[in-house]
């Protein structure tokens, strides 16, 4: 019951995040094509133009993290992994793996938030546009929040397979 739930729940995070990255993506293509042509055809400047891609690529760069954390396809080192064979040990490796980066991921959110409130008390914008910068700086705080969500589930999922392992036995 619990495990649907999350699994549902699991998927409709994803497939916000999936709209969101690829409305980005296609504001920061969009974007960049129409600088090209303003500048390049038209002999155009827009004013603030590269502040609104900078935006956007930013929150891009910190949705494609957290889709590739939620699919656990960010790039790792899985030399010592490759050389376990034992199951609970690969799961307790797991398990060990999964705890550091969440604890890093913590470390994170507390950076973070405390670059997101100073932002906010001491609120500054881009020159062009007048974007407040707390608006990137919020990518990277979901970003984070949200990859330590998806390692803390991969903690408590390896946790689960090794007492799994165990009630085998």
């Amino acid at each position: 019951m619990i495990g649907r739930l999350f699994s549902g729940l699991d998927n409709r995070v994803g497939w916000l995040l999936e709209a969101a990255a690829f409305l980005a993506s296609i504001l920061v293509v969009g974007l960049m094509l129409f600088l090209v042509l303003a500048r390049y055809v038209f002999g155009w400047s827009v004013v603030g133009l590269l502040e609104l891609i900078m935006l956007f690529g930013m929150w891009l760069y910190m949705l494609g993290g957290l889709i590739a954390s939620r699919r656990n396809e960010h790039l790792v080192v899985d030399f010592v992994e490759l050389q376990i064979t034992d199951q609970r040990l690969k799961l307790m490796h797991k398990a060990l793996i999964s705890l550091i980066t969440f604890i890093i991921c913590l470390f994170f959110v507390v950076l973070a938030y405390r670059m997101l409130a100073w932002g906010m008390r001491r609120p500054q914008s881009t020159p062009g546009m007048g974007i407040p910068l707390w608006l990137p700086q919020a990518s990277i705080m979901l970003a984070a929040v949200g990859c330590s969500c998806y390692a803390l589930r991969d903690v408590i999922c390896a946790l689960t397979g090794i007492k799994r392992l165990k009630g085998g036995h």
